[in-house]
């Protein structure tokens, strides 16, 4: 099993935009220290708790100051994005990475986002654009020579040579192109179902592993259209997790820190409102009103001592039947740095090495 990062990225609304981007990248630099193998940053245009509207901004510079780690978006929101465009922008970006670059892809969840770009995310439209996008992106970066593609939202023309000189040139440096990951959350989710019919990696957002086992079926669906057999290495899971020497110290520093701040004013409201509570649930007879930051931790954050979180981490491999990467779903400890570095550096020395040889069938 491997271990990496999945930043949305989060901050309290007070940070100032610069300064809660040198955190990310703060915790980009540690976590290629302690040999984490990936990263994933978030896109979002309108949450004051996830303020980066251009992950590729944050991936460009973190490239610069890492030399092992794969990072890449996770994802762009593809229906805010023109295909053409956004093909071009992240080849670029796969050179500068020069082989270290997955491209992460999202079909956007957030109804206030919807509305600033006029999508209908009610009927399932951001769902159908994401498709339609990375169909013309991957044509794009075909040895197709020539094309015109008339769709439901883009009209894109991959030309030949026009005046004996111009014609699309810009292709990934990987080949045919990055490795693509899909994140989804909920049960059915299309996304994941995309993920296992073009072979791409999923990627199941933090909620109760009771819920996210069901993830897989639909990575499974997905993969019987196109008669593929996915891999469970392949599929991603994010967590919340916080190492400290004692059960206690993990605790206080988790659901008694910015964690516990960020799911009682944003994270842990947002879902109600999406009616999502039921999903953090151990068992659906649990009132919504119990389910606070200190629930979680119990239930489904990985907290506690290295001892106590590879326990936690094992049952969750088993309850959801296998994973091949952990990745840390991050928050902002800039003002105490020092308990967010010693966390990684426990998973990264003392829990994940438990872990090394474990393969999912």
């Amino acid at each position: 099993m491997d271990h990496g990062l999945f930043t949305m990225p989060s901050h309290p609304p007070e940070r100032k935009l610069f300064d809660g981007h040198q955190w990310d990248l703060q915790q980009l630099r540690w976590a290629d220290e302690l040999g984490f193998s990936e990263a994933w940053i978030g896109e979002h245009h309108t949450a004051p708790w996830e303020p980066h509207p251009s992950p590729d901004l944050l991936v460009a510079q973190a490239l610069m100051q890492t030399k092992r780690m794969r990072i890449g978006p996770g994802g762009f929101l593809m229906p805010y994005h023109h295909p053409a465009e956004l093909a071009n922008r992240v080849a670029m970006l796969d050179h500068l990475a020069q082989g270290r670059l997955n491209f992460g892809v999202a079909a956007s969840g957030l109804p206030s986002d919807w509305s600033m770009f006029n999508v209908d995310g009610m009927s399932g439209q951001n769902r159908d654009m994401t498709r339609e996008s990375l169909d013309i992106i991957l044509r794009l970066w075909s040895d197709e020579p020539e094309f015109d593609y008339k769709g439901k939202y883009w009209h894109v023309t991959k030309t030949g040579t026009m005046f004996g000189t111009l014609r699309p040139h810009i292709f990934p440096f990987q080949k045919p192109h990055p490795p693509i990951g899909v994140a989804g959350l909920s049960k059915g989710s299309d996304t994941l179902k995309l993920a296992g019919e073009r072979g791409f990696w999923p990627m199941s957002l933090n909620l109760n592993p009771g819920y996210v086992s069901s993830h897989w079926d639909a990575v499974e669906e997905g993969a019987a259209r196109s008669k593929r057999t996915p891999k469970r290495s392949d599929w991603r899971m994010v967590r919340e997790v916080f190492v400290a020497d004692t059960d206690a110290e993990a605790l206080r520093l988790s659901a008694g820190g910015m964690m516990g701040r960020m799911m009682t004013e944003y994270f842990l409201p947002l879902l109600a409102a999406f009616g999502f509570t039921e999903y953090l649930k151990h068992d659906p007879s649990v009132p919504d009103s119990d389910v606070t930051p200190e629930y979680c931790a119990k239930h489904n954050w990985l907290i506690g001592s290295p001892a106590t979180v590879s326990d936690k981490l094992n049952s969750l491999y088993e309850e959801v039947g296998g994973f091949g990467t952990l990745l840390v779903f991050c928050f902002d400890y800039s003002e105490n740095p020092k308990a967010w570095h010693h966390s990684m550096e426990l998973l990264a020395k003392e829990v994940m090495p438990r872990f090394k040889g474990m393969v999912p069938k």
